[in-house]
């Protein structure tokens, strides 16, 4: 499902994505943090797939360079207020056009997850207190949108007109 807007998958248990130990070797799966990805990008094998975990204050677009080597960009959520990661996924997905998969982590309640659907996003990691069969059912809350997104670029009105 990676890469394919339009359904979100909820990280847990069993999630192949683990942080990599300071001075370990490259490790497909490992997810770094920007400086970490920085500090080993030259010696990363390009066969072993990397995440990244991109803070919300970084302009994704200077990261043009970088996306075709990671697999996966965890945008993070350091305050459910702070909507900084739904403009880095929107990004990504439409004028980046990253495949890969785009990961909501921090703050991540059940009640963004219809609009980090629309924004991009293709996975998220539940803060601890949410109810994941909530965040089930809210997928299905809208069956369609007026505004254009990222799964439906054109607003409602081109699309009836078409």
């Amino acid at each position: 499902m990676s890469g394919t807007p339009g359904a979100i998958r909820f990280v847990g248990a069993g999630d192949l994505w683990h942080r990599l130990a300071a001075g370990a070797a490259p490790d497909a799966h490992a997810l770094l943090t920007l400086d970490e990805w920085t500090a080993r990008r030259e010696v990363w094998p390009a066969s072993v797939p990397v995440g990244v975990i991109v803070p919300n204050a970084v302009d994704v677009e200077l990261l043009a360079s970088e996306l075709a080597r990671w697999s996966l960009v965890a945008l993070q959520f350091p305050k459910w207020t702070d909507g900084r990661a739904y403009s880095q996924a929107r990004l990504l997905r439409t004028r980046l056009r990253y495949g890969g998969e785009v990961r909501a982590t921090g703050e991540v309640l059940v009640d963004m997850v219809p609009l980090l659907q629309r924004s991009g996003f293709d996975a998220a990691l539940l803060r601890d207190d949410q109810d994941l069969a909530a965040a089930q059912r809210a997928l299905r809350f809208f069956a369609g949108h007026y505004q254009g997104d990222v799964q439906q670029p054109r607003p409602l009105f081109a699309r009836i007109r078409a």
